[in-house]
């Protein structure tokens, strides 16, 4: 699913890939809301409260707004520059480099004292902010744009023009075409729904080690996808021969 790219994927990688990542985004936004009260898988409402900030003269809040922003920013260059650079060295494993940072920093948060998270609560937000640039922007590039894991207002757009779009256009071809696409989009939206009512429910006992889950399914899909690759090369090897 991190592996295929281009005229190689196929509906089925984007949509493993779009509900696991979906998933962990899911966890990681409701544990910021809950532990930090704050957005940490976008940006958008950032701007908002920054413009507010900034008009009231608040420069001091207006600036940990700014920070959140910049942080995701900063996470997608940090993950489009690792792409390029593997895709120059090793592409069959373009993918690792952003997907452990990511890893590295939600087990770092995750092991956090409380007591530290709540004195430093802005820069404990950039992580995760940095986390999710990362998430973004790697997902954003293997999938040539088609799945987006970190926020859902452009997903719930999209549908609901596809879901219009369903009376138009009839030919198979296109009703087909609509229909994977709404697929996978409802695919993240529900997944990404799940990890907030899975991140949720084990806050409340484990407060910010709920992050070592994300962490734990991001793991898990570097295994199987490097199982599942070599799998597949055993099976081509042992066909050739």
């Amino acid at each position: 699913m991190f592996r295929h790219r281009g005229k190689n994927r196929t509906l089925k990688h984007n949509l493993k890939l779009a509900s696991l990542l979906s998933g962990v985004a899911g966890i990681v936004n409701v544990t910021g809301v809950f532990a930090l009260k704050q957005l940490t898988t976008n940006v958008t409402g950032h701007f908002a409260f920054f413009a507010d900030e900034v008009g009231r003269r608040n420069f001091e809040t207006a600036w940990g707004y700014l920070l959140f922003i910049l942080a995701f920013l900063f996470g997608a260059i940090v993950s489009a520059g690792l792409l390029e650079a593997m895709l120059r060295r090793n592409k069959r494993l373009v993918f690792l480099p952003p997907v452990g940072l990511e890893i590295l920093v939600l087990v770092g948060v995750g092991l956090l004292d409380l007591e530290f998270i709540m004195q430093h609560r802005i820069w404990v937000a950039c992580c995760l902010l940095f986390a999710m640039g990362l998430q973004n922007a790697l997902v954003t590039r293997v999938s040539n744009a088609v799945v987006r894991t970190t926020h859902l207002t452009g997903l719930f757009t999209d549908l609901g023009i596809e879901i219009a779009q369903l009376y138009f256009y009839r030919k198979e071809e296109q009703q087909k075409k609509l229909k994977d696409s709404m697929k996978l989009r409802l695919t993240i939206i529900s997944f990404f729904f799940l990890g907030c009512i899975v991140g949720g429910s084990l806050y409340s006992a484990f407060v910010m080690k709920t992050l070592l889950l994300a962490a734990a399914i991001l793991t898990t899909a570097l295994v199987y996808d490097s199982a599942k690759y070599r799998m597949m090369k055993l099976k081509r090897k042992f066909v050739r021969s």
